[in-house]
């Protein structure tokens, strides 16, 4: 299963029908459509990619939105928690090295992406990258704007700023994107991972950050929207699947048993009835209990009068 996380959503259907045709074919099984924001965010945030798209698309094809903040301004509060609800991704792209230093230290994002394509004035640190790799975030390298740009001077630049953040990152965290706004800027799984070699990740790196390292973003991302705390997150209960008609029968079941509740009840009510009693309180407990004992009591006496008479009765008739 490979990954393109970056695929540019424009209103235009057209080219994006075919771009999205074109890179399943390519083996693509997961893409995320991204839309950009910049500046003074609305007061509503909700994302603008429709669901389901307006047009047909691969059914074995998944689709995710995802939103990618361009990032100058550290200072400025970019309601992060409601883009974070309005989207499948988040991914924070700074312009300049306080932004970055704030991505990989604070903010709370899925991905970091660095235009390559132009020249910074800073190098890339291990240590402040380091700090985002251990909270889980990845950096994102796409390949299209620098492999399609007319000017060699994008090509250049994108060689050297991947060179600089893969030694950066020890070649970790890292996944391959396309940015590819047409078809004709989409490359295949493994025409990417050539491409990592030359950058100097590796083939075996070059492969996890279009499968792996693609997937765990996308598990990370909807463990922390669906599950509680991103730490749980209930998949699958265990519960057997019915069959068709057995949905039916239970319902007919039920139905006949309640038919025949109600029939017992009609005939035999009187009967239960009169052999459900109502629970005896304690003081009708002591009472029944003393009215015993004088019973035994009236009774001994009687019974002992009786014997008396009988045993005295020979006595008395003796001339």
């Amino acid at each position: 299963m490979f990954y393109d996380l970056n695929v540019p959503w424009t209103p235009n259907s057209l080219d994006l029908q075919r771009t999205i045709s074109f890179l399943s074919e390519l083996g693509y099984s997961t893409l995320a459509l991204s839309h950009t924001l910049s500046g003074k965010l609305p007061p509503t945030i909700t994302s603008p990619i429709p669901r389901p798209l307006p047009f047909p698309t691969p059914k074995n094809l998944r689709l995710l939105q995802r939103c990618t903040l361009t990032l100058s301004d550290p200072s400025q509060n970019h309601r992060l928690a409601a883009l974070t609800n309005a989207y499948d991704i988040l991914a924070i792209r700074p312009t300049t090295e306080k932004a970055l230093m704030q991505a990989c230290q604070t903010l709370d994002c899925d991905l970091i992406s660095i235009d390559l394509t132009v020249r910074h004035p800073y190098h890339f640190k291990h240590k402040t990258l380091h700090a985002a790799l251990q909270r889980g975030i990845k950096f994102e390298i796409c390949y299209a704007p620098g492999v399609v740009a007319s000017d060699s001077m994008a090509r250049r630049n994108l060689i050297s700023n991947a060179t600089q953040l893969i030694r950066a990152t020890r070649g970790r965290g890292i996944i391959i994107s396309s940015e590819a706004s047409q078809a004709v800027g989409c490359r295949g799984p493994w025409d990417v991972i050539n491409l990592t070699t030359v950058w100097g990740l590796g083939q075996e790196r070059g492969r996890e950050a279009v499968d792996r390292e693609a997937r765990s973003v996308v598990v990370q991302a909807e463990m922390k929207r669906r599950s509680f705390r991103g730490v749980i997150d209930v998949v699958y209960g265990g519960e057997r699947p019915e069959p068709k008609g057995a949905k039916e029968d239970t319902t007919a079941a039920k139905q006949v048993e309640n038919e025949k509740r109600k029939a017992e009840a009609i005939s035999g009510g009187g009967e239960k009835a009169d052999q459900l009693e109502a629970p005896i309180s304690k003081r009708e407990q002591k009472r029944r209990a003393k009215k015993a004992r004088l019973e035994a009591n009236e009774y001994n006496s009687v019974a002992s009068e009786v014997v008396a008479s009988e045993v005295t009765a020979p006595d008395t008739a003796r001339p």
